[in-house]
């Protein structure tokens, strides 16, 4: 029916809005029963009040912790579980959730990070919550197979009229630190952690950029490293270019058969498009 997405869309604008001001209505009222007179603290409506904000504080800061941690957990284990609980209820307060589905929460807590003074001592750890939010997102992205058929446009039509499709949910992840060396010294077995964190130090010592691609293994998200100029090709895909366009800005050393082959072994490619159709 003509006009029904875009009246969903403001009707889902204007939910978002109004959550939103609840949110920030529910933290002043925090503020504002702490900062109540005594006698109306110990009256009776007032210690009713002050009991149910205050529960709901708890149970929203504990809420928190738990939904950054799942989403954040290389993050989480990096500053410690104590120090992360602070960092949550603090975002928390800053940008509160617009939606019950709190998987949905933490989009820009990267961000947040990387503002926050407690983190000019760990320059690195809000591009390490970036690739833990990329991982989260792209295993909550659409399920999608590859079109392999469509693989035969690459021998039958100008490139300029083709398009790389990427999978739902890949990503591009690049930083002037080592953030797939910290990532996986996180994920190591017990008697691996010595060997692991060595090379994080070495890698942090220099220091040494990295840049990975997100996908999909299956059920879980996992990321490979790129080179530079692997970096340039995929970021040109993400942008919308044509795969004329792409060949014609790749860089020096691109080797799109290698690509190809680790983009299908990898499950980053879904397919091959006529631009128009």
């Amino acid at each position: 029916m003509p006009g029904t997405s875009a009246k969903l869309a403001v009707a889902q604008d204007s939910a978002v809005v109004q959550e939103a001001q609840r949110q920030r209505g529910l933290i002043a009222a925090f503020e504002v029963a702490g900062s109540m007179p005594l006698g109306l603290r110990v009256s009776e409506s007032g210690t009713r009040l002050e009991r149910g904000l205050e529960a709901y504080r708890a149970n929203a800061e504990a809420m928190a912790d738990r939904a950054l941690g799942a989403v954040f957990a290389t993050v989480r284990t990096m500053v410690g579980a104590d120090d992360f609980k602070h960092l949550a209820r603090e975002f928390w307060r800053a940008a509160p959730p617009l939606c019950g589905d709190l998987g949905e929460w933490g989009s820009a807590f990267p961000g947040w990070l990387g503002a926050h003074a407690a983190m000019a001592a760990w320059p690195y750890i809000p591009d390490c919550a970036r690739l833990d939010l990329a991982l989260h997102l792209n295993e909550r992205a659409a399920d999608a197979s590859l079109d392999a058929a469509s693989l035969s446009l690459l021998e039958t039509h100008d490139p300029e009229r083709l398009r790389l499709q990427l999978m739902p949910g890949v990503s591009l992840i690049c930083s002037a630190w080592p953030i797939a060396t910290i990532h996986d010294a996180h994920q190591v077995a017990a008697d691996e952690t010595v060997q692991a964190f060595h090379a994080v130090r070495g890698a942090l010592a220099m220091p040494s950029a990295e840049s990975v691609l997100v996908a999909r293994n299956g059920w879980r998200a996992v990321f490979d490293r790129l080179d530079a100029p692997e970096v340039a090709w995929t970021q040109s895909l993400l942008d919308g270019a044509s795969l004329g366009i792409a060949m014609g800005q790749a860089r020096e050393g691109f080797d799109f058969a290698n690509w190809l082959g680790r983009a299908l072994r990898g499950s980053w490619l879904k397919g091959v498009a006529v631009a128009g159709d």
